[in-house]
């Protein structure tokens, strides 16, 4: 019995003895803070204490070098864990005792020299026990490219075995590589990634997803939007910290604002308290004020990630000011990566009202390999109030997802970016303290953004540089093979910054040094100034010994940029067709944006049809250039491998060469079209106003027939020769789609054309014409013909044209009275039909004629045409 007690009280003993362990090692309530390398117990900025990994439990027999730094950056948040460090010259493993659970583990790097161990040779891997945190990781080259003095690397792994092993490998595959580490700290969490509502993005189609237990992140953002940095010890549930998002808001749009003063932030049954910190929803960054301006722009956010893995990307809504407080007042829809995420996000709707927190989930794949932009983008959603046309977001979390097979989460080490010589007359100093570190980054960042894109394109960007002191005009940009986007943030979490590596097709278009482009353009000679678009100045140049290009080269204040070039060359690199201009290739160099075109010797259609100097076009003229346009357009929707959306179809994209050819141009915002499966692709919206289309325009959802609306347009403005806006005229007239349709249904249509055509257009032909242009702009896409069918419409009207000027089968009657003349047509065949046809007749009138209206619709091509007096064409 005495042995019984005894053993039981040695079992006690040994509980204490453990308690008391665990306690002096950071483990109450089941943390684990290890500072590396130091001989000491210290307190961090927060308050926690450090322990020492010497002789610890976790490490009884640490092996490495304990180091201490010999310099504090003053942008350190605090001397722990960060002013020593354990370095390794070969494997050595941590094993951490921990409850089998899930928990943050945060690895603390501060890399400068240690005595003799040059920093530049740190490369090395961070694994688990089946999983690799970090590969070939090197933190002197990540810091440097992010522009921070220290880095930390936050990841949440699920442990089933009761122990956490850490092990720190140096590269096998560089000389004198060693590992390091500052600090090492575990904090337990319960499941925070499991939402029963995680959807999977793709393609903007939407799915269920749902989480291996066992399934490991990386954080990439935590974002406070609108908000401050919150710090760890502001975030007492799992010590997390959060970045302001103004290094990541494209061009510094929206406004940020905080709750009102009398409001309460209430946690939902959906939303526990950890999720994230009041800080969090008791700010939020919106759109504006200005309902009419938030529909010209997506408030959006550039945030850099590693290609080849799924992210979850969590958002936090809160509703924080009034008048906000019922459904549908404030609607908008989410966009990752130009895919639609979520549809009439109402957070009333979503949190049950004002105050109250909210987050939706959100799993997309980013493909490809190396580091990429990832986008997220806000629009208003038209079907709310109109006075409330804006978006709201409070918090953004993004998250790296394991990929499997082998398990992994490491990305690659970022470029550095180039230097630059901002200020060649003077040196620039490296800012050592947090102030410049950071905002530098961040101002230098929202200039770039601002001065390179505008406020409605998202691109990359880069600070100007003149080659030439002395020609402020003369500015280069960061070619797309070797940018590189950096940010620091506050934490030092967010340190993968996002690199392009050039996906453009040199062998497909041909590649110009930007030396061949000066010479081909006299240095850009204003003389060689052929005009100037919303990409930039397009010159004339001659090439190859005399062959004539057309050089288009990018303005850096253009609100079109990298990806609109991009679009371009891949696009157009990949298309051959008569009705298509031909790109002959691109010039990146000198960080410079150029395209290269054969040269259309006729400008843009819209030189030929009002305010010029050039002489009218012919209506047969006309014609055939909105057949061939038709063509460029029926080919991009029908006779490529996917369906092309030109997106931007207007009189000054479509070119004439020296045989007033027709070719479409300006593929920068053209966009893949939707499978077989669907109708139309949920998309952001671009265009040019006039050209529009109104459905898409109002439900974001993009087809082939907003392409079609568009040529609808411009038949109208070939018909009026007039700009399909005009501001200065009235109300009624400012739209030329508008006042075309009201004048269509008036019958009145034949007294707003162009004067000149008055009298050269024969009824037939300018009643097809205009019933064509007229389905073109309906209101709804689904009343809308295909572009074959414009096509077909408009090559019938050139038949009507003609074979009534060749034969003279109309008649003039013209009234003594000086009355417009009466015009009726006949129409007759040489051959006997083949087909059965029924002609009925409505009125309408032309410039005040009654004509005889062929209602065609019904009727195949064939019976058509046999009722021609030419039935073989043209």
């Amino acid at each position: 019995m005495a042995f019984s007690t005894l053993l039981v009280n040695l079992s006690l003993l040994a509980l204490v003895s453990l308690a008391v362990a665990a306690g002096n090692s950071s483990t109450t309530s089941g943390q684990i803070l290890l500072n590396c390398g130091a001989s000491n117990k210290n307190d961090d900025d927060s308050g926690r204490t450090w322990d020492v990994d010497t002789a610890s439990m976790f490490a009884p027999s640490v092996k490495g070098v304990a180091a201490t730094a010999l310099y504090q950056d003053p942008s350190l948040p605090s001397k722990v864990p960060f002013m020593t460090a354990r370095i390794f010259t070969s494997n050595y493993t941590y094993s951490f005792p921990v409850n089998s659970d899930r928990m943050f583990l945060r690895l603390y790097f501060y890399p400068i020299a240690y005595g003799n161990y040059a920093v530049s040779n740190a490369y090395f891997s961070v694994t688990t026990r089946n999983l690799v945190l970090l590969n070939e990781f090197n933190a002197s080259q990540t810091a440097l490219a992010i522009n921070s003095a220290y880095l930390v690397r936050e990841f949440s792994v699920n442990v089933s075995t009761g122990s956490l092993d850490l092990t720190f490998a140096p590269s096998a595959h560089h000389n004198g590589s060693y590992a390091f580490v500052n600090g090492i700290e575990i904090v337990p969490t319960p499941d925070i990634f499991t939402a029963a509502d995680t959807r999977f993005v793709n393609g903007d189609n939407l799915a269920p997803f749902s989480f291996s237990p066992d399934t490991s992140f990386q954080t990439m953002y935590r974002l406070n939007v609108g908000g401050q940095a919150i710090s760890r010890r502001d975030d007492s549930e799992f010590y997390r910290s959060w970045d302001n998002d103004s290094p990541y808001i494209f061009g510094g749009s929206g406004v940020t604002f905080s709750k009102d003063a009398n409001l309460t932030i209430e946690y939902t049954s959906n939303v526990p308290n950890y999720t994230a910190p009041v800080g969090v929803y008791d700010t939020a960054r919106s759109m504006g004020p200005t309902a009419q301006i938030n529909l010209n722009y997506n408030l959006t956010w550039i945030l850099p990630v590693d290609a080849g893995f799924s992210y979850l990307l969590r958002f936090h809504f809160c509703e924080i000011q009034y008048p906000i407080i019922k459904e549908n007042q404030r609607s908008f829809f989410i966009y990752i990566n130009n895919q639609t995420a979520q549809q009439q996000m109402d957070v009333i709707v979503w949190s049950g009202g004002i105050g109250r927190t909210a987050y939706t989930d959100y799993v997309i794949i980013i493909a490809g390999s190396g580091q990429v932009d990832m986008w997220v983008a806000l629009h208003p959603d038209l079907s709310s109030r109109p006075e409330y046309f804006d978006a709201i977001l409070n918090g953004l979390e993004v998250f790296k997802l394991q990929a499997y097979g082998p398990n992994n989460l490491a990305g690659l080490n970022p470029p550095l970016l180039p230097k630059l010589d901002a200020n060649p007359s003077g040196a620039s100093g490296a800012g050592k303290s947090k102030g410049a570190a950071i905002g530098g980054a961040v101002g230098g960042f929202a200039v770039l953004l601002i001065a390179f894109f505008g406020i409605c394109v998202i691109c990359r960007g880069k600070k100007k540089i003149s080659k030439d002191p002395g020609k402020s005009e003369d500015v280069q940009w960061t070619p797309l093979s070797d940018y590189s986007r950096t940010q620091s943030t506050t934490s030092g979490i967010t340190a993968t910054t996002g690199s392009h590596t050039s996906i453009l097709p040199s062998d497909l278009c041909r590649h110009f040094s930007f030396s061949e482009v000066q010479a081909a353009t006299n240095n850009f000679d204003q003389a060689f100034l052929l005009g100037k678009g919303g990409f930039g100045n397009v010159y004339m140049g001659e090439i190859d010994s005399g062959t004539k290009v057309a050089i288009k080269r990018c303005n850096p204040m253009s609100e079109q940029g990298v990806h609109e070039f991009q679009t371009e060359i891949e696009m157009l690199s990949k298309l051959r067709h008569r009705h298509l201009v031909s790109l002959i290739g691109y010039c990146e160099d000198r960080s410079e944006m150029i395209l290269v075109y054969d040269y259309m010797s006729h400008g843009t259609l819209r030189e030929h049809l009002y305010n010029t100097k050039n002489p009218p076009l012919s209506w047969k003229q006309r014609l055939e250039i909105c057949i061939g346009a038709a063509r460029g357009l029926y080919y991009l929707h029908t006779g490529v491998k996917e369906t092309i959306i030109h997106r931007d179809v207007k009189t000054t994209n479509i070119l004439l060469d020296d045989k007033w050819v027709a070719k479409v141009s300006d593929f920068g915002l053209s966009k893949t079209g939707p499978n077989v499966d669907n109708t139309h692709v949920s998309t952001v919206v671009k265009g040019s106003f006039g050209y529009l289309d109104p459905e898409y325009f109002r439900r974001q959802q993009l087809s082939e027939k907003s392409d079609v609306y568009s040529f609808g347009v411009v038949l109208f403005e070939v018909l009026c020769a007039r700009p399909a806006l005009s501001p200065s005229l009235p109300k009624e007239q400012v739209s030329l789609a508008d006042w075309a349709l009201r004048c269509q249904k008036k019958g009145m249509l034949g007294q707003i054309i162009d004067p000149w055509l008055q009298g050269k257009i024969t009824p037939p032909c300018f009643i097809k014409f205009a019933e064509t242009a007229e389905k073109c702009v309906a209101d709804h896409s689904i009343n809308r013909p295909s572009m074959g069918d414009v096509l077909w419409s408009l090559e019938f009207a050139l038949q009507l044209q003609e074979s009534d000027e060749d034969n003279s089968s109309f008649i003039e009657e013209t009234s003594s009275s000086g009355a417009s003349p009466l015009l009726v047509t006949r129409m007759q065949s040489d051959e006997p039909s083949t087909g059965t046809s029924t002609t009925t007749t409505t009125t309408m009138s032309i410039t005040g004629r009654s004509i005889a209206s062929v209602e065609s619709d019904g009727l195949t091509p064939s019976t058509i045409f046999s009722q021609l007096m030419h039935p073989d064409g043209r």
